[in-house]
């Protein structure tokens, strides 16, 4: 009997309401590049157990990677329930995994059975094409992730899942020219395959060459390009959360009382698309057994739909999106008893144009290829805060002129969406360091204020 079965059995014969019981099992293997060489292989095995009980409307849960004796863990979690309060809007847990969609390239038997040594190979890749005799220091990471996950409750629901992810960042900085500045170069995927170690070294040596001899930009309003990586970091530390239904019931969602409204320009598309092939979020079930679908937040520009986990969709009398999420570290899911909401593959889409023919679109412009920092100021209103720190690139009549210095952009949610004048044709896969994945092109927006440090 697994452990899964094994709670779902004893809490049936405790007569608890509904119970649900999710196991991980995790493979990790990650290599740590420091001062332009590998400084650590390790490769770490986890298993773990999350319980979560409604018993008379009540909530509570325990986790354990002790598997030996999960009965005690149903135990306390039925004690812990006695704590709370009932949530008299519950309604059942799911009692089958419905049809599931067909999703390619999210499964990769070489990066389940891949060894130390083929992993610091493909580090050794992304360092030595991030060499320059301009680069001083390489720094960085390859995290390879293969997971099983099996998920049952108490009404029946039974569904697995195995998966597979890749994820390389490197770090290039430069001491030579002016002043110190830096570059990065970043790519993740499901497939041994698809994962190109070359591109990540040589983005970021290119990032970090093309930013040496910094010029300081006049403070006032430009056309900004943010190059995918960039638009990544919006999308996860800007964006998302306003589509939550539970931060827009509870009016906190700048797009709160908008549903149905024209909330951006025209040709702007805003997809939850957890059936992207190769996306790093791609799932044909969320961690509570939902099927999941693609859901289109804003579509040409008015907002559509929003994304929950059951809890608040029961709460609103919605239907749920299967957002169900429980995230793990570095990539996939985790045990954690009790899901939160959450998108899978954030992805903007419109008709598509490269990112050469903005810049020569561009009068007075910068090119954003990374930001940091990155927060919502007031969610409420929209406004958030960011830092151009490096790979800045000021544009002047259709070209690029001279690499910039930092800046600090301080700008509004809807009213960057209702300003965005270009959408490229240069989607990718972006993950943000503890964040959400996305698919993401360059997007061009106007009227934007920037500020040099």
């Amino acid at each position: 009997m697994s452990p899964c079965e094994e709670v779902v059995s004893y809490a049936n014969k405790l007569h608890i309401d509904e119970c649900e019981s999710i196991l991980i099992q995790k493979r990790i293997t990650t290599v740590r590049i420091t001062d332009s060489e590998i400084a650590e292989i390790k490769q770490n095995q986890d298993k773990m157990l999350g319980i979560r009980i409604i018993n008379q409307k009540k909530i509570s849960s325990a986790q354990t990677s002790n598997l030996d004796d999960v009965k005690k863990m149903v135990d306390k979690a039925l004690e812990y329930s006695k704590l709370s309060k009932p949530k008299e809007f519950l309604k059942s847990l799911p009692c089958e995994l419905k049809a599931q969609a067909h999703v390619e390239n999210l499964f990769d038997r070489k990066l389940v059975e891949i060894s130390g040594t083929k992993a610091s190979d493909i580090a050794q890749t992304m360092i030595d094409s991030a060499s320059n005799p301009k680069v001083s220091r390489i720094s960085g990471s390859l995290n390879i992730v293969s997971e099983q996950i099996k998920l049952q409750n108490t009404n029946g629901l039974n569904c697995s899942d195995e998966a597979t992810y890749i994820s390389g960042t490197i770090n290039a900085d430069s001491e030579y020219g002016s002043s110190p500045v830096s570059g990065i170069g970043q790519a993740s995927c499901r497939t041994l395959s698809t994962f190109s170690a070359e591109s990540v070294g040589y983005d970021a040596a290119k990032m970090c060459v093309d930013s040496i001899n910094p010029q300081k930009p006049e403070a006032g309003e430009y056309s900004i390009i943010f190059e995918p990586y960039s638009v990544g970091e919006l999308l996860a530390f800007v964006f998302a959360s306003n589509f939550n239904l539970k931060t827009f019931s509870e009016k906190r969602s700048c797009f709160s009382d908008k549903l149905q409204t024209k909330i951006a320009v025209d040709d702007f598309n805003l997809i939850d698309d957890p059936h992207a092939s190769d996306g790093v979020g791609s799932k044909t079930f969320d961690e509570e057994g939902i099927p999941t679908k693609k859901n289109s937040l804003i579509e040409n520009g008015i907002l559509k739909n929003l994304y929950s986990d059951l809890f608040n969709s029961f709460k609103e009398n919605r239907d749920p999106t299967g957002n169900g999420c429980r995230l793990g570290s570095p990539m996939g899911r985790s045990a954690e008893p009790i899901p939160i909401p959450a998108p899978h593959n954030l992805k903007i889409s419109g008709s598509g144009m490269s990112q050469d023919e903005m810049i020569k679109d561009t009068k007075h412009g910068l090119l954003v290829g990374r930001l940091w920092y990155t927060y919502a100021v007031n969610p409420i209103q929209g406004d958030f805060s960011c830092t151009a720190r490096s790979g800045v690139q000021i544009i002047e009549n259709g070209e690029i002129k001279n690499p910039g210095k930092s800046v600090r952009i301080v700008h509004n949610l809807p009213i960057l969406l209702q300003n965005i004048s270009a959408i490229g044709d240069n989607q990718k896969n972006v993950l943000q360091w503890a964040s959400l994945p996305s698919i993401a092109p360059s997007i061009k927006a106007e009227g934007i204020k920037a500020t040099p440090i």
